[in-house]
């Protein structure tokens, strides 16, 4: 699901209040910290990942993350990662997106 750029928009604007849900530190994507990534998505749709590390590396990190968990990269500000994906039940869905 390609997320348009007003889209990324509002969910930018969503996840300010949020806080952040996983820490990505010096191991960097451990099995234990994906699956962790994985049910904090599966019950908010949007969270936020904080990373360590230099600018590429946290790119890396980001680029691999959204790439296993079929989750869509909505930004990144400083060392911190914004990451959307919408929920298979409509029930379950937390997250309007604008059309």
């Amino acid at each position: 699901m390609a997320l348009t750029g007003r889209q990324k928009r509002h969910l930018r604007s969503a996840a300010h209040h949020l806080n952040v849900v996983v820490q990505i530190g010096k191991n960097g994507l451990t099995p234990a910290v994906v699956a962790s990534v994985d049910e904090a998505l599966k019950s908010h749709e949007l969270i936020k990942v904080r990373f360590s590390g230099d600018r590429d590396e946290k790119r890396a990190f980001s680029e691999k993350l959204a790439a296993e968990l079929q989750a869509e990269p909505v930004g990144m500000v400083g060392h911190v990662g914004i990451f959307y994906r919408r929920a298979e039940a409509e029930e379950d869905r937390r997250v309007q997106l604008p059309s």
